[in-house]
């Protein structure tokens, strides 16, 4: 064990133990996503060209960073279900937020290390043992399952063991802080009064086709908005493109399956093709035999009708009603036997099954049915040429792509393969052609079109991945970039941008003028007729309560504002405005001592991050954190070099 061994061992462990917290562990998956986020360069094979960071005189080397971009983008395309580009990545911020990551680890381990603080390899390995992914089916610890993660990972073991050091003590430095991290009671009390106050607010929508008339323009003055806007009246760009495709679907019919497979197939499944007859079962339960019995003999002799049974029973109607239901959805097997031997709308005898005494009566009986090798020979053979073409999808894949290395074109792969292949003439980003039709008449339309205006676009594009393991492969053969459009072709357009531009703004001209009006002392009933409609008011309603009829942004407004004061806001449909006031403020009540507990399980991980956060930004100051941008750029690729 290193150094101060005696001084910090018990503080390690304390520390530890508040690691364990759900605060800590939701704060770690912020902060820690993989051992590759935090990076050991020299426990890698290879070394990068040159640090692209330091801190406090420690390398954040180009290895680490490349691999955890990677890490970051790999995660992000999962969540974006779309391949996400480095250039992609870099655009969303990513680059930076995995430098910062990076520096924060590496700040946070000198820290570390600088108060004394460390692990031996053998608490590490004391880990590694304990570790339940690295455990066999006998539940002990399995050599041969970690020697394969390993080399999956591509570390050493004496790599992996300093790499979960690091990890470790890193995440032991973390959890002090959040286990240490307390939600002061003044902070509870002011965010619960500001989450419980209520206010009643009093509101009139202004009905646009009753309070503002917007006049015909003129063609000068549609010209004139023409010319101010020109640049929004573009074709979009379009392109022409090709695509094949491959499915099981486009492979099934080169199939042949023997009729011998098919007749075996059949009586390997025959049970899954018979429709199986169902009934419409009801049933009373009861506590014993006996008052089944006495229940039973009330039915038969007319004495009690079924309903009124179950209802001396304690029975209700949903208890009663089992529904149309087959023999195999019924639990209990005594049951479901009386029940699919019984005559329609006969009493059963008192059944004693399973889970409880009952009676049964069936009400309604549909008939099943027993399908021949005949009548489902085709649906069969269809089963299993399906089957079979879904195996043969990743051999034909390969075979269109040693194609195309060999200098294929699509059309001539499509047509020596009999795969199905369309040449589109012109289509935009969204996959309209010029007369505003679709050009893929598929619900893959729109990832094939990520395709075939992704900036990678061209022979060797990788095929696009589609539901149901099926592909596409596209080539754009010409790009038509975006046209000005003429004044006329547009007119109608400009016409009705030009009249929607108008009315918003004499709406909210007239907003302003009502909401002046009742800040002047006037009551909100007196604006009723200028604005079209009448009067309406709200019940107490928090800031994260939108009542019908009010917008969001209605609601933030009325809480911004004074008692008695108004203001405007949109509507909820976004055509108008709405002039609101304020008519009550109800302040929140007291809380309890399980409301501010509540509160503080709410807020308590977002104040420990913020805290986690201001740490880390506090020791690269103090450490001093720097960054290479040349060699951050030449790693991303963006360098002119």
């Amino acid at each position: 064990m290193p150094k101060n061994h005696g001084n910090h061992s018990s503080m390690l462990e304390a520390m530890r133990r508040g690691a364990q917290t759900w605060v800590a562990k939701l704060l770690f998956g912020i902060l820690v996503f993989s051992f590759a986020i935090w990076g050991v360069a020299d426990v890698f094979t290879g070394w990068g060209r040159g640090a692209i960071a330091t801190i406090g005189g420690t390398p954040i080397t180009a290895d680490e960073f490349n691999r955890s971009f990677q890490n970051e983008l790999d995660q992000f395309s999962r969540q974006a279900n779309h391949r996400l580009t480095p250039a992609e990545g870099r655009a969303l911020g990513l680059d930076r937020r995995v430098l910062n990551q990076l520096v924060g680890g590496a700040a946070i381990e000198q820290h570390a290390h600088n108060l004394g603080l460390a692990l031996s390899d053998q608490s590490v390995v004391d880990m590694v043992m304990n570790d339940p992914g690295f455990k066999g089916a006998d539940g002990k610890f399995s050599r041969q399952g970690f020697d394969a993660f390993l080399r999956q990972v591509g570390l050493s073991e004496k790599g992996f063991v300093e790499l979960r050091k690091r990890d470790e003590l890193r995440t032991d430095v973390i959890g002090s802080f959040v286990a240490a991290q307390t939600v002061p009671k003044p902070m509870l009390e002011t965010i619960y009064a500001y989450d419980n106050e209520k206010r009643v607010i009093e509101y009139v929508n202004i009905d646009p086709e009753k309070a503002v008339h917007v006049a015909e323009p003129d063609e000068t003055k549609l010209k004139e908005r023409y010319e101010a806007g020109k640049s929004s009246f573009m074709t979009p760009e379009y392109r022409k493109f090709e695509v094949l495709f491959l499915s099981p679907a486009d492979l099934k019919n080169t199939v042949q399956i023997p009729d011998s497979d098919v007749e075996a197939e059949y009586e390997k499944t025959k049970e899954s093709y018979n429709i199986p007859e169902k009934r419409r079962i009801q049933q009373i339960a009861f506590k014993d035999k006996a008052a089944a019995e006495e229940a039973r003999k009330a039915l038969i002799d007319g004495a009690k009708t079924f309903g009124e049974a179950a209802k001396d029973a304690g029975a209700k109607d949903t208890d009663v009603d089992l529904g149309l239901v087959t023999k195999a959805q019924l639990i209990d097997k005594k049951i479901a036997d009386a029940a699919f031997a019984l005559e329609k709308d006969k009493i059963s005898d008192v059944i004693e099954g399973t889970f409880a005494t009952a009676i049964v009566r069936v009400t309604q009986i549909e008939p099943g049915a027993v399908k021949t090798f005949a009548d489902v020979k085709d649906d069969v053979r269809d089963k299993l040429a399906t089957a079979k073409a879904s195996l043969m999808v990743q051999d034909v894949h390969d075979q269109i792509d040693d194609a195309r290395n060999a200098g294929k074109t699509l059309k001539e792969i499509s047509e020596t393969m009999k795969l199905p292949y369309k040449e589109v003439e012109a289509a935009d980003r969204q996959g309209l052609k010029p007369d505003g039709q679709a050009a893929l008449a598929t619900q893959d339309a729109a990832k094939i079109m990520d395709a075939v205006f992704s900036p990678d676009t061209g022979l060797d594009q990788q095929a696009v991945e589609l539901p149901d393991n099926a592909y596409a492969w596209v080539n754009t053969l010409s790009t038509e970039l975006p046209k000005q459009k003429t004044f006329e072709e547009v007119k109608d357009e400009v016409k009705s941008q030009y009249m929607t531009s108008e009315r918003n703004r004499m709406i909210g001209e007239l907003a302003t003028k009502l909401v002046e009006r009742v800040n002047a002392g006037e009551p909100m009933s007196a604006i009723e007729a200028a604005a079209g409609s009448t009067l309406q008011k709200t019940d107490p309603v928090t800031r994260t309560t939108v009542p019908q009829g009010l917008s969001q942004s209605a609601v933030a407004q009325a809480f911004a504002l004074q008692k008695g004061k108004a203001g405007s806001a949109e509507t909820a449909d976004r055509q108008s405005r709405a002039v609101l006031r304020v008519a009550d403020i109800i302040p929140a009540p007291a809380p309890g001592k399980e409301d501010l507990d509540k509160l503080a399980k709410e807020i308590a991980p977002e104040l420990s991050n913020q805290v986690l956060t201001e740490y880390t930004e506090a020791l690269k100051k103090q450490l001093g954190a720097s960054v290479n941008e040349a060699e951050l750029k030449r790693v991303l690729g963006t360098s002119e070099e």
